[in-house]
């Protein structure tokens, strides 16, 4: 179920060809941006975004793009939906804010039913907790797990993203500039290879058998197709073997699906591919279309052990963002589910014949619904395909060594995803000479 062609993106063709980039009135922002915002911001290419209709962006200086970002996939039901939207301002005249942490907060209790019932959890019973960002229900989830087993160790994988905490990027393991100049890290973490079947006999050849006993970890914490380590899909077998070795040893399975979840794969949950049951979901990019919000959704029975005052958050659960949580949820169980499968086959079949086309230059084209990455053959070359994009109204980024990730909006349409591709396939060929 595509959202209806919006009134900007009636307005103007979109995309169009930007003749000047960045425009007068951008480079005059990222002056002023750079004056006064943190340097370490990683800004990808100069836009200035002021307005956004589902998937079309217009710029500050009143130019319009064609977004298959999607905010690092977060804005799920396309920018300003107009029943998130609604929810949001409807809550708002009611109430903002009343700490979920101290105080019985209605809508926040309802939101962790809606996402309990909706977790494919292992046992099936299923509590949640909600905080603001990936990141922070990531730090949750290794003090849950430590709490939980009275284990110390935790496992997460070579090309991981986890978030930039310091417990998630602990945990994170897809480039070494994440870690420069921080450490030491959080200690008690152990990184294995991931994807391959085979990769999985280094738990038993390598972890348990010369570094730290079976029974001594806590948890084992997975992106079930990895996000910012390049949009990589695990053979078939990876998922359930991981989830065997888990069951063997009593360690807690924790699948970080902030990226990969609320329907971006065409199942409303990555592991749900595998028909694999965590023992901890984490959700957070595209649950809200957008409004700061995360959920830790866990066995009931690891949650009971907490004691009150073990865990909590000021802002987390926040009612407006609740509120554009269950909006974003309704409308993703409403049809967007399919659309993200259906459009992501589109995608493929448009992208695979560029690995065929451009052999040396498009080394691989892979991903589950509208989680989709194309690996370049180097580093440089992925940036000037998302370049290309940029000027030609096309909004993509890069993601692992040298891939370019397509992650729109679920409300897509069909003709704007053959937009995309064209524009994508003009800039490949641009790039290949």
């Amino acid at each position: 179920m595509a959202q209806a062609p919006s009134r900007l993106a009636q307005a103007r063709p979109v995309p169009h060809i930007v003749t000047e980039i960045p425009g007068p009135k951008a480079r005059a922002h990222v002056a002023y941006d750079e004056t006064w915002t943190s340097p370490s911001l990683p800004r990808a290419y100069p836009i200035v975004p002021v307005r956004g209709e589902g998937l079309t962006i217009e710029d500050i200086d009143g130019n319009l793009f064609l977004d298959f970002a999607a905010g690092i996939a977060v804005t799920s039901t396309g920018h300003s939906h107009p029943q998130v939207v609604a929810a949001i301002k409807e809550q708002a005249a009611d109430l903002i804010h009343f700490s979920a942490s101290d105080f019985y907060l209605p809508i926040y209790a309802e939101l962790c039913e809606r996402l309990a019932n909706l977790s494919p959890i292992k046992g099936g019973r299923a509590r949640t907790y909600l905080g603001n960002s990936g990141a922070e229900v990531v730090e949750t989830s290794i003090k849950l797990a430590r709490y939980a087993t009275g284990r110390q160790y935790v496992v997460a994988f070579l090309g991981a993203f986890h978030g930039r905490t310091y417990g998630a990027v602990s945990l994170t393991a897809s480039k070494a500039r994440y870690h420069a100049h921080f450490g030491p890290m959080l200690p008690g973490i152990y990184h294995a290879p991931f994807g391959r079947v085979e990769d999985l006999r280094w738990f038993d050849e390598v972890l348990f058998d010369k570094l730290v006993p079976a029974n001594e970890v806590a948890a084992v914490i997975v992106e079930p197709i990895q996000g910012e380590g390049g949009y990589i899909v695990p053979e078939d077998g990876f998922m359930p073997g991981l989830r065997e070795i888990c069951d063997r040893h009593g360690i807690l399975l924790i699948a970080d699906e902030i990226q990969s979840g609320v329907g971006r794969t065409g199942t409303m949950w990555a592991v749900e591919q595998w028909d694999v049951k965590p023992d901890i979901l984490l959700t957070a990019k595209g649950i809200a279309s957008g409004m700061p919000i995360a959920a830790m959704v866990a066995r009931a029975d690891l949650l009971e052990r907490w004691s009150a005052g073990a865990h909590g958050s000021t802002y987390g659960g926040n009612a407006v963002a609740c509120a554009a949580a269950l909006a974003t949820l309704d409308l993703i169980e409403s049809g967007l589910v399919d659309n993200a499968r259906t459009r992501g086959d589109q995608a493929m079949a448009g992208l695979r014949p560029l690995s065929t086309r451009f052999p040396r230059l498009v080394r691989d084209v892979r991903g589950r619904g509208l989680m989709i990455g194309i690996e370049f053959d180097t580093p440089a070359h992925a940036e000037e395909v998302q370049w290309a994009c940029f000027e030609r109204g096309l909004l993509v980024l890069e993601c692992g060594k040298s891939a370019v990730r397509m992650s729109p909006a679920l409300t897509v349409s069909e003709d704007e995803m053959a937009t995309a591709l064209r524009i994508f396939g003009e800039s490949v060929t641009e790039v290949a000479g």
